[in-house]
């Protein structure tokens, strides 16, 4: 087993190949290329070396539709909608963005986790849709909370960063608060969002169901989604002051 370095603070251990010996009598033959296995472990980088950088991972994509919203609209073309739209919305306030696809891609779990891994984020946002339920369905992980320690174990990472998480999913809940945007707490055992080596929370949005002080509203509403959406700018807004106070 070696580890070799991916990209930044970034390590993969994989298995060290011996290359096979031949016989002088023997015909040569062309060399065999070998994927490499899925990494197993991250090297987390100190907090005082990040800046404050967001990642949105637009949930689905390609082959892999998501859920059916309406009979014209698939999961993950909202998803990737929306990424877009808080993009732009985020990079007009100053902070730095990067997205796990732009575009109508197939993109594994771990895929995605190797984006997110490759820079030390400050704060990882998962967004997906649902046709059922209220409001927003705001999830942080459901893995018991560790200290970091230098190197963390692939898909259970995330356990390092749950109080962050928490935090920031706490953030968000009052800044939908602030926007009369119902919101259901939960925790849940998800891919990517365990392999995420960030403070990270997975948004789904809900149609809004009438109430006693708000109409109903399709998630097709742009203005509804509009909402939600400078909601999650505000609150990133205001972790990116509380992130700063970190020592």
């Amino acid at each position: 087993m070696r580890w070799i370095r991916c990209s930044g603070a970034v390590w993969l251990a994989v298995p060290l190949l011996v290359a096979a010996q031949t016989q002088p009598a023997a015909r040569a033959t062309a060399p065999q290329t070998q994927a490499l296995p899925a990494p197993s472990a991250v090297a987390v980088p100190p907090p005082a070396a990040a800046r404050f950088q967001v990642l949105i991972d637009a949930a689905h994509g390609g082959t892999d539709t998501g859920a059916h919203l309406t009979p014209e609209l698939e999961e993950k073309a909202l998803t990737l909608n929306l990424s877009n739209q808080l993009r732009a919305l985020l990079a007009a306030r100053g902070i730095a963005v990067t997205t796990t696809r732009s575009n109508d891609e197939n993109l594994s779990p771990d895929e995605r986790a190797a984006i997110a891994n490759r820079t030390p984020f400050a704060a990882c946002i998962l967004i997906h849709a649902t046709a059922t339920g209220s409001g927003v369905h705001l999830y942080a992980s459901s893995l018991a909370a560790t200290p970091l320690v230098t190197f963390m174990p692939w898909h259970t990472v995330q356990s390092g960063y749950v109080t962050q998480s928490l935090k920031v999913s706490s953030d968000i809940d009052s800044a939908l608060a602030q926007a009369s945007i119902p919101v259901t707490l939960g925790r849940t055992s998800l891919q990517p969002l365990n392999s995420f080596a960030c403070p990270a929370v997975a948004v789904e949005i809900a149609p809004l169901q009438a109430g006693s002080t708000s109409k109903a509203k399709a998630i097709t509403d742009e203005g509804y989604q509009q909402t939600i959406l400078n909601a999650l700018a505000t609150a990133l807004e205001e972790w990116r002051s509380e992130w700063r106070q970190k020592p």
